[in-house]
């Protein structure tokens, strides 16, 4: 009878694996290039975990954010919607009073319907005050900083307050300084790798936006001097090492084959930095611009006797799809309002003939203008004004460079064979810049366009500060 049972519970216990929820890890870097690490090309350091990483998951080719800049492309991120949609545009600063709607549902409020443990450990930028960070949306952890780590008393260009660290709602130092930015990679890791010891036995959502590779640079002693490629280099071995440590954690508590992990960015580089800036290496252009060098990104999925090893996939996909897909993934129920992200399982599974599920894709809007719009080929733009450096050299030591700006015309390119946007071939295809022009059309009436002074029917507010909320005062 004794070993009767034993072998009902072993079966039970089996089964009960079986059925568990997968965890979800979201590791989300800032500013890092789509040339930045070694699955993509990077050179003068080494990144072995993500190289590894590669190997045993999925490494996509055409992944691409909402936004070229930092708080639009995270709100994109963790609510499966356009950034245009919900009311975000550009990067939240010190001085803001809006940031996420409580009308929002972000990935980790999804995640709660299932009973998930969740947590967020690094940069946030979604808003600081506490009705907008992260544990009043669904987080049930938090550590890191409200906005990007260059909105301090040091930037090289301009005037900001002394930088906080915040820990839940509290402000734990009101005053960040180097040093402490040299351990915040560390510091990241460090929760993030106990989060998991501590949610071993039950489904979890891990998010780890890390501050770096966003200028200012700070790395610990640990990689200090590493790399060939100078600061640069060693921040990014860094962030190499924390994979590690995360993907160490996952195995050594025999979580592993229960767990998909996602490694993307926020946005290209920021070219005007030089030698403290990322690659784009066959894109074009960086950070602050609608070119490819601005909004695809590096991007590894990894998820043992799901994901099939060495899968490679060049069909569009984006930050947004990852709300939807893991709401598939665990059984969660969509938000109620309109989502523009799709579920990209096949994508992911590597199933057969599987392509895009976007037949149109329309994030491109900076300055709420609507600057191009494309397909699983072709991109159309429209003419705008953007930032370049026309082919000079960025700054050094962390100092930037001004950019250039020009213009563009109406001008169509066909990423499949030109992914650096080197030759308009409007001319040569009318008939798609007309499919193209017509999906704009129907962006224009659904989110607005500031140059033709359309609203869009489907845009929500952002969250506002209200009289009587609790200010963040450090």
């Amino acid at each position: 009878m004794l070993l009767l049972a034993g072998i009902q519970q072993a079966v039970q216990a089996a089964d009960a694996s079986a059925e568990r929820s997968p965890n979800i890890v979201v590791i989300f870097i800032d500013d890092m290039a789509y040339a930045d690490i070694g699955p993509f090309g990077a050179t003068g350091y080494s990144t072995p975990h993500l190289d590894q990483m590669a190997k045993e998951g999925a490494k996509f080719t055409d992944f691409v954010v909402s936004s070229a800049v930092c708080s639009a492309s995270r709100s994109a991120l963790l609510t499966g919607c356009y950034h245009r949609r919900i009311g975000f545009a550009g990067a939240l600063g010190p001085s803001a009073n809006h940031g996420i709607s409580d009308d929002e549902v972000t990935l980790a409020e999804l995640c709660k319907q299932k009973g998930y443990a969740t947590a967020c450990f690094g940069k946030w930028h979604l808003g600081h005050h506490p009705r907008f960070l992260p544990t009043s949306h669904g987080f049930d952890e938090y550590f890191g900083l409200p906005y990007s780590n260059d909105m301090w008393p040091y930037h090289p260009t301009a005037k900001f307050p002394p930088l906080p660290l915040i820990e839940g709602v509290k402000v734990i130092n009101s005053n960040v300084t180097g040093a402490d930015q040299e351990q915040l990679t560390t510091q990241y890791t460090e929760k993030a790798v106990d989060f998991i010891h501590r949610h071993k036995d039950q489904p979890f959502l891990l998010y780890l936006p890390h501050s770096m590779v966003h200028v200012p640079l700070y790395v610990s002693d640990k990689f200090k001097g590493k790399s060939e490629r100078g600061l640069f280099g060693d921040v990014v071995m860094e962030v190499d090492w924390s994979v590690g440590q995360v993907m160490d954690a996952l195995k050594k508590n025999g979580i592993d084959d229960q767990t998909l992990v996602i490694f993307t960015s926020d946005n290209g580089p920021w070219l005007s930095y030089g030698d403290h800036a990322g690659s784009s290496g066959p894109l074009r252009e960086g950070k602050g611009t609608e070119f490819e060098g601005g909004i695809r990104e590096p991007t590894l999925m990894r998820w043992p006797g799901k994901i099939p090893a060495g899968l490679f996939c060049d069909e569009l996909a984006s930050t947004i799809d990852i709300l939807p897909t893991v709401a598939k993934l665990i059984g969660a129920q969509l938000p109620d309002h309109k989502i523009d992200g799709k579920d990209i399982r096949p994508l992911m599974f590597g199933k057969k003939d599987a392509v895009s599920p976007h037949a149109a894709f329309y994030c491109y809007y900076s300055g709420g203008e609507l600057q191009a719009v494309r397909d699983r080929q072709w991109k159309l733009f429209f003419p705008h004004r953007y930032r370049t450096l026309n082919g000079r050299p960025g700054g050094t030591g962390g100092t930037p460079v001004n950019y250039d700006h020009t213009m563009t015309g109406l001008e169509l390119y066909d990423l499949k064979n030109d992914v650096g946007e080197t030759r308009n071939v409007a001319d040569e295809h009318p008939e798609i810049v007309k499919r193209l022009q017509q999906a704009a059309e129907a962006a224009r009436a659904e989110l607005g366009d500031k140059l033709t002074g359309q609203k869009g029917a489907g845009v929500r507010p952002a969250g506002q500060m209200q009289p009587d909320d609790v200010r963040l005062k450090w």
